[in-house]
């Protein structure tokens, strides 16, 4: 796949701009309708993009389209598309809570991807999830490879979609709490504030790596967690502070949001 469109120049979109441009795309072979002159203009500054108000002047010329605008305009700009785009043409779509037989009532004879990336887009380290409609599904190992140049992605079936949104659409801004939580410990226990920062956000990196290179969560928590020593002082006071829970309960309060979008 050689050429990709936008709809929407948002901060989305632009993360993943950032991630694809003069990587696995040629600039010139990237297009984004962007209604705000001055927003197309800052794109074009910055990637090297083919911008304009609409998508009507790039709809064939390209192998994946994109749509990342806001719920509330979704369906209008989906209806705005309706017999436009070639068959050939994969409609991939980042609309939390926008089914699959929605977008289908529109475009009929397309292949359409629901998709879920969360915002570590922007450093190349996203997790995205992805559902195909009936017609896309010879298209899956395209999506997956597009998305998994961005961080990692799995494919799901639909009805998953809210609980992704929940877990890895949310989950960011959960570790951005722990992160800061984590720091200002640092600071009470008598760090300096940068360097509690650094010292948090690398440590839950590590963490996740060692995580995704195959050991289950508690097979290395116990590695760590030595008789009578420090770490199982601190994972007590975190049970008694009920965090295990309430990781859960954010979770499940998430996904409840997303399925009521």
């Amino acid at each position: 796949m050689k050429t990709v469109g936008f709809i929407g120049g948002g901060a989305l979109a632009e993360s993943i701009l950032g991630g694809i441009c003069g990587k696995t795309f040629k600039s010139e072979n990237v297009f984004v309708a962007e209604c705000r002159e001055a927003r197309a203009a800052e794109l074009v500054v910055r990637y090297g993009v083919n911008t304009s108000p609409n998508a009507n002047n790039f709809l064939n010329k390209i192998e994946l389209l994109i749509v990342a605008v806001k719920p509330k305009d979704a369906e209008q700009v989906f209806e705005s598309l309706t017999g436009k785009i070639p068959a050939s043409t994969i409609v991939s779509y980042t609309v939390a809570g926008l089914k699959l037989a929605t977008v289908e009532k529109f475009l009929p004879e397309n292949k359409i991807v629901r998709l879920m990336p969360n915002v570590a887009v922007s450093v190349g380290e996203s997790m995205t999830a992805y559902a195909l409609n009936a017609k896309a599904f010879d298209s899956g190992d395209t999506i997956k490879n597009f998305w998994s140049a961005l961080g990692r992605a799995v494919e799901v079936d639909e009805h998953l979609m809210d609980a992704v949104t929940g877990l890895s659409g949310s989950g960011p801004a959960f570790a951005f709490l722990a992160i800061d939580a984590l720091a200002d410990g640092g600071v009470a226990a008598g760090l300096p504030r940068a360097m509690a920062i650094e010292l948090a956000a690398q440590t839950l990196l590590g963490a996740a790596k060692m995580v995704l290179a195959g050991d289950h969560p508690d097979v290395l928590r116990d590695r760590v967690t030595s008789p009578a020593g420090t770490t199982i002082e601190g994972v007590r006071v975190l049970e008694r502070g009920g965090v295990r829970s309430a990781f859960i309960e954010a979770v499940l309060a998430a996904t409840e949001k997303s399925k009521s979008l």
